[in-house]
């Protein structure tokens, strides 16, 4: 198997269950392509797209969408967003503008997570983002069930179409729809309070001798201080291991 084909095989099975993105009347192949990188980031893989000004495949935005080629491959083409909303069941618009139309109106923090219920709860979930050109229009907007307002700069309000799925597919993923990040930290224990009070001892110990410790009244407060601070660091095991190998080195060498 290539290199190219194992990094495609491990994005899409980092996939988990998320909203489809639909993009309404996008022009360039470009920005299509950059979307689907940004929604593959965050374990969003579905996409849909109305009326592509330019026609579907499109060999631009396959080569921006790089190793997010699954989304680019699954991607339905519609020829309305009537169509394209017809299977869901639930359907936000992104907008930064007043529409005729009365619907509810969420950040996109909020919106996140009422996705994240829904979608957990096996609805299909759908949000529209309209074209870089003049956005969705009241029509579109008349086919979802809330708006979601992004609180950008009043007096420049223009998202670049990949920004605001960016956007978007970060707070779904924040909100728990996506898989949690690797921490290969998580898989170290932390210390125990008596591995890091026998650190501490030691380095008391060794401050002492070096006569850090001055003058003698205010060693009871400069030590509470030194113990509050690595308390608050959060040593691992190894960590801790490290540091006692620090202090016996530079008390081997104040001895010498």
């Amino acid at each position: 198997m290539t290199k190219l084909r194992m990094s495609r095989k491990k994005a899409q099975e980092r996939v988990t269950p998320a909203p489809v993105f639909i993009l309404v009347e996008p022009q360039m192949g470009e920005n299509i392509g950059a979307a689907a990188r940004a929604m593959l980031n965050f374990g969003v893989s579905g996409m849909r797209l109305v009326n592509p000004r330019d026609g579907w495949p499109n060999s631009k935005a396959a080569a921006m969408a790089s190793g997010a080629a699954i989304v680019i491959d699954q991607t339905e083409i519609f020829g309305s967003v009537e169509e394209a909303v017809a299977d869901c069941q639930y359907v936000v618009a992104t907008t930064a503008r007043r529409r005729e139309v009365a619907l509810p109106v969420s950040t996109p923090i909020e919106t996140a997570q009422k996705l994240n219920k829904r979608v957990n709860a096996g609805e299909r979930c759908a949000v529209l983002f309209g074209g870089e050109r003049n956005g969705l229009s009241s029509d579109d907007v008349s086919h979802a069930d809330a708006i979601l307002s992004i609180p950008v700069n009043p007096a420049f309000a223009s998202l670049n179409l990949a920004q605001a799925a960016l956007l978007v597919a970060y707070e779904w993923s924040r909100a728990g729809g996506a898989m949690p990040v690797d921490n290969p930290m998580s898989e170290i224990p932390p210390a125990t309070r008596k591995e890091l009070d026998q650190f501490l001892s030691r380095l008391e110990s060794a401050l002492d001798d070096s006569g850090y410790f001055f003058p003698a009244e205010k060693r009871a407060g400069m030590v509470r201080n030194l113990r509050a601070a690595f308390s608050r660091a959060g040593f691992t095991e190894l960590e801790i291991s490290s540091l006692h190998g620090i202090v016996k080195s530079l008390s081997r060498n104040t001895d010498s």
